[in-house]
């Protein structure tokens, strides 16, 4: 069965002030949309369709652009739709908090890496936190649509992701990158990270 645009879960005016319904609607159903039909496209009728977007991504050929870009795309924008609620957004705690305070230090120092990484990774691209086999975490970027599952991404599987491509924050936020980020710590569906990790370490 081909990729489907995975659903929201809450309204695109449900993440304001901090991210604005516009933004979300042309970021969801335009980009988004673009990168699952794209997707659909370039893996019909070859060896990778009915296979699962990780396994695609994992065992992908980095010169298949076409595969690695929407398909990068698919999977990084529907981590990030999921890693956000405007509500039931939980906290960071139990074995994910004692992680990453193991990691950096406290869960200021996480947050300090995690927006040094999205602020400063050039151009387009993805900050990233993964979690590696053994429960260890890391912070790192990539560049445009690429991620850690990739040969090329810093490894482990992404649980948190943040979207520094312009569009994700342009219409808001103009050149104040920095903002977007701060902003987006206030919609971490914590919940879903948690999930994450505990399914990835």
């Amino acid at each position: 069965m081909a990729f489907q645009l995975p659903e929201l879960g809450y309204a695109y005016d449900a993440l304001e002030p901090h991210i604005d319904a516009r933004t979300m609607e042309i970021h969801h159903s335009k980009h988004h949309q673009g990168y699952t039909n794209n997707l659909n496209n370039a893996i019909a009728g070859t060896d990778l369709e009915g296979k699962s977007i990780e396994d695609i991504l994992t065992n992908l050929d980095m010169n298949n652009k076409a595969v690695r870009n929407n398909g990068g795309g698919f999977f990084n924008h529907s981590l990030f739709w999921s890693v956000m609620n405007p509500t039931n957004k939980g906290e960071l705690s139990g074995e994910l908090k004692a992680a990453i305070e193991a990691e950096f230090g406290s869960v200021e120092g996480f947050k300090d890496a995690f927006s040094k990484a999205a602020a400063t990774q050039f151009g387009s691209g993805w900050a990233w936190l993964c979690v590696h086999e053994g429960g260890k975490v890391e912070v790192c970027s990539t560049a445009n649509q690429d991620n850690p599952l990739m040969s090329n991404g810093c490894g482990g599987t992404p649980i948190l992701g943040i979207d520094v491509w312009e569009h994700a924050y342009y219409l808001n936020y103009q050149n104040r990158r920095p903002d977007y980020i701060n902003a987006f710590f206030n919609v971490i569906n914590w919940n879903e990270v948690a999930k994450r990790y505990a399914a990835s370490k």
